[in-house]
């Protein structure tokens, strides 16, 4: 592993242990060359996936992706991070799970979306209002209005 400071190729573990949920391996590891220590993880990976986006572009799956828009939608609300990476590798097994390379950004949104329901309510709107492009206060409110209705039933 190079080390981020230095660029040195040579580091050296000198801890490792698992995430509170079993999907990755931290390792704390030091440079012999400036000193530096800083921390990798090391998950599974069962294939590369592309994502197909709305246009017809491709790209490639990027699990931080997921967490960055999930940090967004719940910036200043009480959720810890511990927890929105915990929704995320959910979201990534399911989606290595159903055996595809290429995977629609779309199921990829909802799969957000169904995440943040579990998370904050609040955050679910954010991210929606982003989703589902939201061009004015009416769309908000019938937004609302469909997801105060699903709760009642």
């Amino acid at each position: 592993m190079r080390c981020p400071f230095c660029g040195n190729d040579e580091t050296g573990v000198k801890d490792s242990r698992p995430t509170e949920d079993n999907s990755a391996i931290r390792r704390r590891r030091s440079c012999p060359k400036c000193a530096e220590r800083f921390t990798t993880f090391e998950r599974v990976q069962l294939r590369d996936m592309i994502v197909l986006k709305g246009g017809g572009r491709t790209q490639p799956f990027d699990r931080d992706k997921i967490i960055k828009s999930m940090q967004i939608a719940l910036r200043k609300r009480p959720v810890e991070l511990a927890q929105i990476e915990a929704e995320a590798n959910k979201i990534v097994r399911t989606l290595e799970s159903q055996g595809e390379a290429e995977v629609k950004s779309d199921q990829i949104g909802a799969l957000v979306m169904d995440a943040l329901t579990n998370l904050d309510a609040v955050g679910y709107i954010r991210f929606a209002s982003v989703y589902k492009d939201f061009r004015n206060p009416e769309d908000f409110n019938d937004f609302l209005i469909k997801v105060s209705n699903l709760k009642d039933a």
